[in-house]
């Protein structure tokens, strides 16, 4: 019986995948493509001071564990002390064995306080007041654990109408001290599709204004406003876009029943559903082609239904826990990237699928539109994601891939995180892809070839990414 629960073979079953993991992957640099860190928190060089701060402050996935053991949503995100919540997750975790958040604040206890206790009501105080002096010390500032990580390139998640100003100084070196990871920023696109409530639209089409130094009266102003903001970013480094939306709607519209749509936004009205899915079909396409020109990769987040609980939303407001998956098919995406890959302007692109029943489909539309003309791989089936980010969804992201696309091109994990210990996440997809390997190895699927081995353990962990996006 093992001393620790996070001990050097945790998650690997077999000899081959210790030696693939600690020999190969554990000392890779990271390139971690999707996360909501903050560049300001970063450019400050100023961390949590406690494991609430740290786990539970910003972080949905927590809050909806803790709802499923009953605790009382006082001490999830309403005003109890920073203590009092940490004590009442230590309550919900033993609850959670086999969950990754039960994986990964064990990982993080160890890798970053190194404290191997299990978390539990008993010691909760004790844990609390450890992993709090630790915090307090140097090694723990963002930069240091950056550097501590080795983390080569992170990617924040920024609205178009971000100043970018933390980016500014990260990019221009006008820190003190030097920073070595590269800290770049995504356009994250998502409000620019706010074409179903014609009151948030037109304020952030004022604000949009305001940032690009514009005049929108008409939907190609738009564009140009947003090719602006874009421009802003790339001059930052930025080499990718991001979206996230429940579905795809494709519906072709002339351009006169486009501006039409468009002038009824401006003056205050209503679209229909079938006059919204002519815009959103113009302006994925607009900003497919804008990606396209710029070089950059997009990031296509499909299936969320979000805030199916309307009673919660209003109580605690959006993105506060009660999203579903959703289940729609990928023809609206077909035809989108259909459109694009007709006048050589599909861009790179990573679709991520959070139903896992549609694991297979994604795949198979993957291989639709693959490439050459930029790079190899050119449309990625992402990592698993949300719902999937467990170790069973990341087998099956990964064996599906295995069995129809080409494993060894895919470009790897992201954290999706909130929190800069969550970047040992990355430690966790190796041990799980390494041991993944290894029974493959076993059951007669792969090889038993070191060099095979190597060559795609290194691939999929960091040369990959490193290729794929050119930063």
């Amino acid at each position: 019986m093992a001393a620790y629960y996070i001990e050097p073979g945790f998650l690997l079953t077999n000899s081959l995948a210790v030696r693939l993991f600690h020999e190969v992957a554990s000392s890779l640099p990271i390139i971690d493509f999707h996360s909501h860190l903050d560049a300001k928190e970063i450019v400050q060089n100023t961390g949590p001071k406690n494991l609430t701060e740290a786990w539970l402050k910003h972080d949905h996935y927590f809050w909806r564990a803790m709802r499923s053991t009953g605790i009382d949503e006082h001490f999830i995100t309403g005003s109890a002390s920073d203590y009092e919540k940490f004590s009442h997750w230590c309550k919900a975790v033993p609850y959670l064995v086999g969950n990754p958040l039960y994986h990964w604040s064990h990982l993080e206890l160890a890798r970053f306080f190194e404290c191997h206790q299990l978390l539990n009501p008993t010691n909760a105080m004790e844990i609390w007041q450890k992993c709090t002096d630790k915090l307090a010390s140097s090694l723990h500032q963002p930069r240091t654990l950056l550097e501590n990580l080795n983390v080569q390139t992170l990617c924040t998640t920024d609205s178009p109408l971000s100043s970018l100003e933390y980016h500014s100084l990260l990019a221009h070196d006008k820190l003190v001290g030097k920073i070595n990871t590269n800290i770049l920023p995504t356009f994250r696109a998502d409000d620019l599709f706010a074409f179903h409530n014609s009151r948030q639209f037109l304020l952030f089409v004022r604000d949009l204004e305001l940032h690009s130094s514009s005049v929108i009266r008409c939907f190609d102003d738009y564009i140009a406003a947003i090719e602006k903001r874009m421009q802003a970013f790339h001059q930052l480094g930025c080499r990718l876009a991001d979206l996230g939306l429940p579905t795809i709607e494709y519906k072709q519209g002339s351009s006169a029943e486009i501006e039409s749509a468009f002038q009824r936004l401006l003056a205050g009205k209503e679209l229909t559903i079938d006059d919204q899915k002519i815009v959103k079909t113009q302006l994925f396409t607009s900003l497919g082609e804008l990606c396209y020109q710029f070089g950059w990769a997009w990031q296509l987040h499909i299936g969320v239904s979000a805030n199916v609980n309307s009673r919660r939303k209003e109580e605690l407001g959006p993105c506060t826990g009660f999203s579903i998956i959703n289940d729609d098919s990928v023809l609206g995406l077909a035809s989108l990237l259909d459109s694009l890959d007709r006048s050589k302007q599909l861009p790179k692109t990573v679709l991520y699928n959070l139903n896992p029943n549609n694991n297979a489909m994604f795949v198979a539309l993957c291989g639709a539109f693959q490439d050459s003309d930029t790079t190899s791989g050119k449309i990625q089936f992402g990592p698993a994601w949300w719902f999937n980010d467990h170790k069973q969804g990341i087998e099956s992201q990964l064996t599906t891939l295995k069995n129809m696309g080409a494993l060894g091109g895919f470009i790897g994990m992201v954290t999706d995180s909130r929190n800069l210990m969550s970047l040992s996440r990355h430690e966790y997809f190796r041990r799980i892809f390494c041991n993944q390997l290894s029974l493959w190895v076993a059951q007669g699927d792969i090889p038993d070839d070191w060099d095979l081995l190597t060559f795609t353990v290194q691939n999929i962990c960091y040369s990959n990414a490193n290729a794929f996006f050119d930063f």
